[in-house]
């Protein structure tokens, strides 16, 4: 019985025993999980995303800090820096520098000495020993304060290192950032120095913002649907492309995140594809960016640049996502709260800075009166009898008390302490003048600090506004806020490729080169085939494509073209009845066959005809020789016909068996000229009614520029053509009786002239320049108004007592004369602005007898609108102007 309850006991502390070991047991699963999770919130914390207190991921905070130690004024090799980084940062020197090149690009918180590489064209710095940087003054300024920063002790506790570095300035916003997180990444655009200062003064007056990315590199920039740099917003961002001549285009500025290298490399590409055809492209670039595209024989500039933009990297679209580490979590939040929460820390931080300022004052107050009472008083003298030092401390404290009550806190022994360390020298040549000097300056100063904190806002607009004063010059916006329009890539494609269709077996492709030859057309194109049977139908050009048999018809697919109209005239078979009708095709599901005729079996096609324009011509048809009908060859004009949907069952051509249909003869456009509007936020033209109506157009009309330089030009009125709106005075329907006014200063006599001139030259598309062409000539008034008025300020005397103001209607004091004509002076005074003035409006009375047409002088004349400049000022040390000082619009 023994050995078996002493079996059983061990039994049951062996059980108790496995029991223990199997609950200290863990999952795998859970293992990895716990794992992960810390991992994923090392790199989200430690590595990858910044802070919104400084704006600054741990590997830049500590090569900041790391050259705040190192800074002696003098500029440090980087690799020294890296070294004195790696004491706070354990992840290698390559981490280190690449993150110190990085922001040493951004120009803004080191001065750089050395090759530091090029964001423009993706040269790489050259090796740390080879190069220099120390912080640069605004970073000293407004990134360092030991007193307001937080410290904790570096990962092998030897040194210590700043939690956040006490920022006061939206610096995560100014340089902008990225990184890839375990779940999450961010992505914040770099925005403007100076707009964010503005912002962060006008946030302080409780105003709302709005604030947008700005790059050193430069280009065009569409911020429509930004949404605040939060996920899901979108920024597309362009190269500024300008025309040279007729054969070449310049790329002077390129898109954020590219390279001149990777952009050219695009383009090549593109134009290996066959998307753009060019014939050339050189790199000029040297301190400023020039890409020299030079354009193949027929290749039109404007059709190019906007394929550029579709088919290259000159356009790039970028997704924000601005994701920040707050409280020590991540966060997505818009730009403008984290430039509302930097301009409440900086709040913050510059009331704990004055805060510390005034117990510093506060301090040097309390000493500087005990001085003054411990010498003035001569207490000194009261320690000579004293033994011990105990006793000296008591008597120096007895001394004090009918004067404590006016300290702002209790003395305590260290003030004793520090007053017993004067040296008697001192106290010998103390002079109570300069003492209370001091204090007055002292007391001042704290009254100035207290001001200030009692007015905390005010001090940190102030603040603001001397960080503009001394570090925005030449901080101003570089990418130019743009809206863009969107292009469409079939519209801008090149034709490089060939349409060939075999009718009868019904195939279409730019591989059936042994059959019939149809068009050029691009390799991205619709193609819209229409059959023998009624039928229609959109398919993707290819190699090769079957598309049915009996082909009458096929062509390059233009999605929402309301211009070309198709006439047809088809049998029904069910009836036997002939069918006619008009109709357009602008939109399809593309593979899908549509019926045109009644749709019924056998229904075949009569007379088929495809007009660009919606020209109606007149058809002879000629009907069976046995048929009933009286008449058997009678004509038709399609114009009678109205234009409808391709559902449309059509009219009743006749009910008599058709012999054949011929064209009798061909036909005008039934659809009228084009209606054009001109939407100068992008500088172009369309058809959507957006802008500025400019009116009717037909085939033989032109538009007329006048340009800010004091030359004009006709242009057709394609929706490609590209008008850069900054550069543009007036912009109208071109009218031959039109009459252009101008007024313009000559750079050769110093004066201001005023000429009226009709456009005598019918080349298109080429600028002719009708100002006098000597240096510093400046155009500062055009309108093609029939009756334009002015209003001049000018000075009577030299001295220039009282301005005058004079209202001058330019069509009494200047004649029309030839484009190239100097014209008459304007004024013998010293013109100090030109502001345009409401035309003058002239009532015609026109007889009943006269015609519609002939009620006004010229309709067209005086629809046309100027593009009104503001009023113009002019410097008062300026002599006369020149061409510099002067601004237009």
């Amino acid at each position: 019985m023994e050995n078996t309850n002493q079996t059983e006991d061990f039994d049951e502390n062996k059980n108790t025993k496995s029991e223990e070991a199997l609950h200290e047991q863990v999952a795998v699963a859970g293992l990895y999980e716990n794992w992960f999770l810390e991992y994923a919130s090392y790199v989200i914390l430690e590595r990858a995303v910044p802070a919104v207190e400084d704006g600054l991921k741990p590997v830049q905070r500590r090569i900041l800090h790391a050259l705040n130690e190192m800074d002696d004024g003098r500029f440090n090799k980087v690799a020294n820096v890296i070294g004195q980084t790696m004491q706070y940062h354990p992840h290698g020197d390559a981490s280190i520098n690449e993150a110190l090149v990085n922001m040493g690009q951004k120009d803004l918180l080191f001065d750089c000495q050395g090759n530091w590489g090029d964001i423009r064209t993706g040269d790489s710095a050259a090796a740390a020993r080879y190069i220099e940087v120390r912080l640069s003054k605004f970073a000293q300024d407004v990134v360092f304060n030991p007193q307001t920063t937080e410290w904790q002790l570096s990962y092998d506790g030897r040194k210590r290192e700043p939690i956040t570095l006490p920022v006061k300035f939206p610096l995560l916003l100014a340089q902008g950032v990225e990184g890839i997180a375990v779940g999450l990444a961010t992505k914040i655009m770099p925005h403007n120095f100076v707009e964010l200062i503005e912002a962060s003064i006008d946030i302080l007056k409780n105003k709302n913002v709005e604030i947008y990315p700005d790059f050193l590199t430069g280009g065009l920039i569409d911020v429509s649907n930004y949404n605040d740099g939060m996920r899901g917003g979108k920024i597309r961002v362009r190269a500024k492309i300008e025309e040279l001549d007729k054969k070449t285009l310049i790329i002077k500025e390129i898109p954020f995140a590219t390279t001149t290298t990777s952009l050219i490399e695009s383009i090549i590409k593109a134009n290996d594809a066959g998307k753009i055809k060019i014939k050339k492209v050189i790199d000029n670039t040297a301190k400023e960016v020039e890409i020299q595209v030079q354009l193949a024989p027929g290749t039109s500039p404007d059709v190019t640049i906007d394929a550029l933009y579709a088919f290259t990297d000159c356009e790039v679209s970028i997704s924000p996502n601005a994701c920040v580490i707050i409280a020590d979590k991540p966060h997505f939040v818009g730009v403008s709260e984290i430039l509302k929460v930097c301009t409440r820390q900086t709040l913050e931080l510059l009331g704990q800075e004055l805060e510390i300022r005034r117990g510093e004052l506060l301090e040097k107050l309390l000493f500087s009166s005990l001085e003054k009472i411990f010498i003035e008083n001569k207490i000194y003298r009261d320690i000579e009898n004293c033994e011990t030092f105990e006793e000296v401390v008591a008597t120096v404290d007895k001394g004090l008390e009918p004067y404590k009550p006016q300290f702002y806190r209790e003395i305590v022994e260290e003030d004793l302490l520090r007053l017993l360390e004067i040296r008697i020298k001192r106290i010998s040549k103390y002079d109570s003048f300069k003492a209370d000097d001091l204090m007055i300056k002292l007391q001042d100063e704290l009254n100035e600090v207290n001001d200030n904190l009692a007015n905390l806002v005010r001090y940190a607009i102030d603040y603001y506004k001397m960080l503009l004063k001394k570090y925005s010059k030449g901080r101003e916006r570089k990418t130019e806020i743009r809206n863009f329009n969107t292009i469409t890539a079939a519209v801008v494609a090149a034709a490089n490729q060939k349409l060939y269709v075999d009718r009868e077996g019904g195939f279409i492709g730019y591989s059936l080169k042994k059959d019939e030859y149809v068009m050029d057309c691009s390799d991205i194109d619709d193609i819209i085939v229409f059959r023998k049977d009624g039928s229609c139908v959109v398919t993707k050009i290819q190699d090769k494509v079957f598309v049915g048999k009996d082909i009458i018809y096929c062509s390059v697919f233009k999605k929402n073209d309301d211009r070309k109209v198709y006439n047809l005239v088809y049998f029904d078979a069910k009836s036997g009845t002939s069918y006619i009708k008009r109709f357009k095709i602008t939109a399809v599901t593309r593979d899908r066959v549509y019926d045109l005729t009644a749709g019924n079996p056998k229904s075949k096609v009569l007379y088929f005809t495809a007009n660009d324009n919606g020209e109606a011509e007149v058809i002879q048809i000629n009907l069976t020789a046995s048929c009933t009908a009286r008449v058997k060859q009678f004509e038709y004009d399609f114009k009678d016909l109205l234009i409808k949907g391709r559902d449309s069952m059509g009219n009743v051509l006749t009910k008599y068996p058709v012999r054949k249909i011929v064209q009798k003869s061909a036909g005008v456009s039934t659809l009228g000229g084009l209606d054009i509007w001109y939407d100068p936020t992008i500088g172009r033209l369309n058809r959507d009614e957006h802008g500025k109506y400019l009116g009717n157009f037909e085939a033989k009309d032109h538009i007329l520029v006048v340009y800010n330089d004091g030359q004009y030009e006709l242009t057709n009125f394609e929706l490609t053509n590209r008008y850069e709106p900054k550069d543009i005075a007036v912009l109208t329907k071109f009218v031959p009786e039109s009459v252009i006014s101008a007024v313009y200063y000559d750079g050769a006599s110093k004066l201001y002239y005023v000429k009226r001139f009709r456009i005598e030259t019918t080349t298109v598309d080429k600028k002719f320049l009708f100002i006098s062409d000597e240096k510093g000539s400046k155009l500062y008034f055009a309108s093609v108004d029939i009756y334009p008025r002015i209003e001049l300020t000018f000075k009577k005397d030299e001295k220039g007592a009282q301005l005058e103001h004079e209202e001058i209607a330019i069509d009494e004091v200047a004649e029309i004369r030839g484009w190239k004509a100097l014209g008459s002076k304007l004024s013998t005074h010293k013109v100090q602005g030109i502001k345009p003035l409401e035309p003058k409006i002239v009532e015609v009375s026109v007889p009943e007898s006269n015609e519609e047409e002939d009620k006004t002088e010229t309709e067209e004349a005086v629809a046309a609108k100027l593009v009104e400049p503001e009023e113009i000022e002019f410097p008062e040390n300026s002599d006369s102007g020149t061409g510099e000082q002067l601004g237009l619009f």
